[in-house]
């Protein structure tokens, strides 16, 4: 057995302690842990407590030493989360904000990055890095702006909407200014043009060569893989996308992100997009963790307090030039005042991007290192900022709004837009009359099944059917259960229909559940879980029959109508008189954030009747 060297581990171990400490410690603060990540970088880099190492050997167990093995990481950390900007990101969605992406995100960019780049080439930056050094400064931070509008609930508002937009719009500026910087930075001795128009070229047919292969390889592969219905071989399928693709891509001359990003658009159209999500999630928020901790592992804390004054203006100078960009830019997009206010300080701070951009090229010498060390500093203190720029805003955002309702006489504001839309967990014969009745009233819905065939050919129907387990969490986080108007869950597997209500309750214990039950000691089973309705088949199917024979034998309709809905209440007040006797506190829990209205005419059969129900029930069940 080979030796084992721990010190081999030391920067995994260090790692994952970290991660075990800032995530849930940031957590419970309400703080973005990327600032904890920057933070522990910073304490355990080389410029911490590296400092320390050579007048203290044992500072050495708690110092990551080798950069360079975490920094591989770390790129992997800004593929995956290019990878999921992708894979969110659909026609659809791209679309109805183009607005927004292409308006407000263009000028965001194009003013913030000419504004910048001019002031640094008057401090006599070369025009190539004054460019570089611009358009990586212009840009803002996804993962530390998008969580903390998640964790304030408001994505979907304007503010929201808005920020996401232009968001969107930064993240596909990066390649193309990735690809930029890849060619600039080749030492050939030609003509950078015509290397620049060349490999432009190369790189387009590659990305078609890339587009086309992915169109036609991708949907079988998920196909065949969730057929297996083996989440290891879901996930290993996962991760050779994005790797495969991103390797193909800078085998191509493109940069891996690139490559990612192309997978992820690619997948965005296809049913698999939900479980995908959910499957690589995990993976793309370790990894960031490991890119922000290689970002602070950069900053330099003496640099900092040397000249404290100067970054601290340099960042609040940032800040501003961004945010006057935004707030001037907004008229022209019929964006409200208060809106932009808002956005501009939320897209004020630099972003993660700035990190690869910047400090690919000073790697190739395009940007000058004190220009680009000190671009890095006030990007990483504008980071940090975030947090309490949010709230500034959002006080601003209100204070704004008050003075435009008085100016207007305004006397109440309008609501925000909400996204009520039921989510139908399996789409067999059930779950597609269920799909059909919604269509018919105009109600929005998004249906989950595990079938990858039966999810494949209702979705070459036009159907919005998704490839997932309805019992898994973050499958319907990304389903957006947390603004869904009720859960439908109609499938056929006892044990699948409580693993979705057990999981949906869970997330959100006032949401409306109707659940189809196998037979009444499943119906009373699912009601303890927390079902609003437990729909059992058996009793259905009983009450049809009867409808159908009383009919045939000449009895009026009307009656006949009446006595089935008589008879459906008495089983559904009896199955909930069991499910009371035994839990009833799961009656009082499911009445949390619902509008209670008058109590229900409890009909009370006579001792002949009760005994019937009780027995017919228990032949059913």
């Amino acid at each position: 057995m080979p030796e084992v060297h721990p010190g081999s581990y030391k920067e995994a171990i260090l790692f994952l302690v970290t991660a075990g400490i800032v995530v849930p410690l940031f957590h419970r603060l309400r703080i973005s842990p990327v600032l904890g990540f920057i933070g522990a970088g910073a304490l355990l880099g080389p410029y911490g407590l590296g400092r320390l190492a050579e007048a203290y050997p044992f500072v050495h167990l708690f110092t990551i030493g080798n950069r360079a093995e975490i920094s591989h990481l770390a790129e992997f950390g800004v593929i995956f989360l290019m990878f999921m900007i992708g894979i969110e990101l659909s026609w659809e969605r791209l679309r109805t904000l183009r607005r927004l992406v292409f308006g407000l995100g263009s000028l965001q960019v194009g003013c913030s990055t000419l504004i910048l780049a001019m002031i640094l080439y008057g401090l006599n930056v070369p025009l190539v890095g004054a460019a570089i050094v611009g358009i990586g400064l212009a840009l803002s931070s996804t993962a530390v702006v998008l969580p903390v509008l998640a964790e304030q609930k408001r994505l979907n508002a304007p503010t929201g909407r808005t920020s996401f937009a232009v968001l969107l719009f930064q993240d596909l500026a990066v390649a193309p200014a990735l690809f930029a910087i890849a060619v600039l930075g080749r030492d050939d001795g030609g003509d950078k043009g015509w290397a620049l128009a060349m490999a432009l070229g190369q790189a387009a047919v590659a990305l078609v060569l890339i587009v086309i292969a992915g169109r036609l390889a991708l949907r079988p592969l998920f196909q065949l893989v969730a057929r297996t219905r083996s989440t290891e071989l879901f996930m290993a399928a996962c991760l050779l996308v994005i790797v495969g693709t991103a390797l193909t891509a800078a085998a191509s001359g493109l940069s891996m992100t690139l490559g990612a990003f192309v997978a992820g658009l690619l997948l965005a159209e296809t049913e698999y997009r939900r479980a995908i999500e959910a499957t690589i999630d995990p993976f793309k928020g370790l990894l960031l963790g490991v890119f922000f901790v290689s970002v602070g592992m950069n900053l330099d804390p003496a640099q900092l307090m040397a000249t404290p004054g100067a970054i601290l203006g340099l960042a609040l100078a940032l800040v501003a030039i961004k945010g006057a960009v935004v707030v001037m830019a907004a008229p022209v997009m019929k964006i409200p005042r208060p809106v932009a206010i808002e956005t501009a300080l939320l897209l004020g701070p630099g972003g993660e991007f700035a990190y690869v951009l910047i400090g690919g090229a000073m790697a190739t010498g395009l940007v000058p290192e004190e220009v680009g060390a000190a671009a890095l500093v006030v990007t990483t203190v504008t980071m940090i900022m975030i947090p309490a720029l949010a709230a500034v805003g959002r006080r601003l955002k209100q204070r704004a709004t008050a003075q435009a309702q008085a100016a207007a006489g305004a006397q109440t504001p309008l609501p925000e837009r909400v996204e009520n839309r039921v989510i139908v967990a399996g789409f067999g014969r059930v779950g597609r009359q269920v799909g059909e009745m919604l269509e018919k009233h105009k109600i929005p819905y998004l249906a989950l099944d595990s079938d990858p065939a039966r999810v494949a050919e209702q979705r070459r129907t036009g159907k919005p059917v998704y490839f997932g387990d309805s019992g898994n969490t973050e499958i319907l986080r990304h389903c957006d259960i947390a603004s869904a108007r009720a859960l439908v869950v109609t499938l056929d597997s006892p044990r699948a229909v409580e693993a979705a209500v057990t999981a949906a309750r869970a997330e959100r214990p006032d949401l409306t559940i109707v659940a189809r039950a196998r037979d009444a000691r499943h119906a009373t089973a699912l009601y303890e879980l927390g079902v609003d309705d437990a729909v059992p088949e058996t009793i259905e199917a009983s009450l049809q029959l009867s409808e159908a024979v009383l009919v045939d034998v000449g009895v009026p309709m009307g009656l006949v109508i009446a006595s089935i809905h008589e008879r459906r209440d008495e089983y559904r007040a009896l199955l909930k008189k069991r499910e009371n006797e035994a839990k009833p506190i799961f009656r009082a829990r499911r009445t949390v954030g619902k509008t209670l209205g008058k109590p229900p005419v409890k009909r009370e059969p006579e001792p002949q009747a009760a005994a019937r129900q009780e027995a017919a029930a228990g032949q059913e069940a």
